[in-house]
């Protein structure tokens, strides 16, 4: 009796073990197939790809361009430049522009809202040219903003001709650079990203519906925006947020609208499914000290110039690793966000973080004696 007792509490133990062990990491199965061109699926905070697939090759977006001219009205709007209830003269050009339609009317005065609105939700080819020419005099010019952007944003493989996505053997980007756009949509304009959720737009007693599938079907899906030719196939951005985690998903050259919806949706299953997100540590906030040699104070506070996420598999934050590296003989005077390092983090032999340490605030040089005294016991160093 006392055994059966005994291999009763050991197979109880070590089923408790095993249910453990599993629920502590999760098998991370190959990421799904995909039939599309190019495809991304990746953490919102931490940049980091969680699937992908010829995601810098250079691919038609097809109306997905539509996010870089947003980016560029609302930058327009932050600056001053541009107002919600401005009045818009919709000119023949912007009126005759082929392709989906806000069915604004030549000569017509629409408010910058209401275009914004019919660009975003009803992805209106008149709508966008409206707004660019009004922003920079033509469409052209508009371009020429559209592509000084993606440059600042970090968009090396992208090259814009128009506002809205038609085809043109230049005018190209890639799902990488699709995703840093995105990004920074959500990043900086919050109070704009909304309109990229509603489901429906009536202008001028026309009611059109958001060709994002995946605001019906997915209640954490809350943007961002669909595009089609012939040439570029069906594509989608997607953006959604489950338990504070956000993804961003880009499929580009699919053969259908449920084709990309069915993609963008399994991708997003998979990245949920089989990872996490985790802040490490603040912008801003001290993690060291080092030594300053001749300066006016001895030490030098180090952190992170920006917030450090890292996105890793599920169950496995407990064996991360972060170590940091210094900069050897610092010498004043050291300037505010001055690199003096680098901390690094790392999951068993993978590298998934490695960002520089920087100085949390300038340090003068030091009086003429501190000088001098420091550089004779630099001589032992």
């Amino acid at each position: 009796m006392q055994t059966l007792r005994q291999l009763f509490i050991l197979f109880t133990f070590l089923g408790f073990f095993i249910q453990n062990a599993a629920l502590a990491a999760t098998p991370i199965p190959k990421p799904p197939a995909v039939g599309a061109k190019g495809y991304l699926v990746e953490d919102f905070n931490s940049a980091q790809a969680i699937a992908e697939k010829n995601a810098d090759q250079q691919l038609e977006p097809a109306s997905i361009t539509k996010l870089m001219s947003a980016y560029v009205v609302f930058r327009e709007i932050r600056d001053g430049s541009l107002s919600l209830s401005d009045k818009v003269r919709i000119s023949e050009k912007a009126w005759r522009t082929p392709g989906s339609r806000m069915f604004v009317e030549v000569d017509t005065q629409v408010s910058v809202a209401d275009l914004i609105k019919g660009m975003i939700i009803q992805s209106g080819n008149d709508a966008t040219v409206a707004l660019a020419e009004q922003v920079a005099g033509s469409e052209d010019s508009f371009a020429a903003l559209m592509n000084q952007h993606a440059q600042r944003l970090g968009m090396k493989h992208s090259h814009f001709v128009n506002s809205t996505g038609l085809p043109d053997k230049e005018h190209y980007t890639t799902a990488h650079d699709i995703a840093i756009i995105a990004r920074a949509l959500i990043n900086e304009f919050p109070e704009y990203y909304r309109w990229y959720s509603e489901k429906k737009y009536t202008y001028n007693k026309i009611t059109q519906y958001n060709r994002n599938k995946l605001l019906w079907r997915d209640e954490s899906v809350d943007g961002l925006k669909t595009g089609h030719t012939d040439s570029a196939g069906y594509c989608l951005v997607t953006s959604a947020e489950r338990d504070g985690m956000r993804l961003i998903s880009v499929v580009l050259g699919t053969k259908s609208e449920e084709a990309r919806a069915d993609a963008s949706q399994t991708l997003l299953n998979y990245g949920f499914r089989f990872f996490e997100t985790h802040k490490l540590y603040d912008a801003g906030t001290k993690l060291t000290s080092t030594r300053v040699w001749k300066g006016a104070v001895d030490n030098v506070e180090l952190g992170l110039a920006k917030t450090l996420y890292v996105t890793i598999p599920r169950g496995e934050y407990k064996n991360l690793d972060a170590s940091m590296q210094l900069n050897h003989q610092i010498i004043a005077p050291v300037a505010d966000g001055q690199a003096l390092g680098e901390v690094v983090v790392r999951l068993g032999e993978q590298t998934v973080a490695d960002k520089q340490l920087v100085a949390l605030q300038p340090i003068a040089e030091g009086s003429f004696w501190q000088r001098i005294t420091d550089e004779a016991l630099l001589y032992f160093e």
